[in-house]
């Protein structure tokens, strides 16, 4: 599922979810089956560490995962562990990064993603999505619309015939692991 964000976000009224982990998959499942609208829910392949809890969920809400004052890591989904993996690797190079985890890609949480993003140098999204139309477009739109201009890049699928392999081989050859994302935003803050 590459490209389900992008096809699902051109249709209007449909909630868009991909959990982080198994206590966010059980919420959303709960938060659907009230909602009035559409809810696509987007779950993983195996059982994922628990992240940090914070805040009750609800569609269109975000979870600061973590605080940053130089860079931020915004996610959604299986790369929300990932995203603190690099974090925590950061940190050790005096680099504070936070950790925004976007579980509900449409309707995304623009409020919070430009109040994290307006404080910080740099900006990866990431998510195991293809570069084109998921959450990565939908923070680009949101954050270019604001003027909010930090450093951005994203970490996503590009847009080639993917290798093939196990998931986590497939995410560590496109630099979607705690050692390829830290120095993701290593480059990208070099820029800034």
């Amino acid at each position: 599922s590459l490209h389900d964000f992008a096809a699902l976000r051109a249709i209007h009224n449909v909630i868009i979810v991909a959990p982080g982990d198994n206590w966010e998959a059980a919420e959303a499942v709960r938060a659907a089956a009230t909602s009035r609208l559409p809810v696509y829910i987007r779950f993983g392949k195996k059982a994922l560490p628990n992240l940090p809890n914070n805040r009750a969920f609800a569609f269109g809400r975000a979870r600061v995962l973590r605080e940053g004052t130089d860079a931020l890591f915004v996610t959604t989904g299986e790369t929300a562990w990932r995203a603190l993996e690099a974090a925590e690797q950061l940190e050790t190079d005096g680099v504070y990064t936070g950790v925004l985890h976007a579980p509900t890609v449409k309707p995304l949480d623009i409020e919070l993603l430009l109040d994290m993003a307006s404080r910080v140098k740099a900006v990866i999204v990431t998510e195991e999505h293809s570069v084109n139309g998921g959450l990565a477009d939908a923070c680009a739109a949101a954050m270019l619309g604001a003027g909010v201009a930090p450093r951005f890049s994203v970490a996503a699928i590009p847009d080639e015939y993917t290798v093939t392999g196990t998931q986590n081989e497939i995410l560590q050859h496109y630099g979607i692991s705690g050692h390829g994302l830290a120095a993701s935003m290593r480059s990208l803050l070099e820029e800034a």
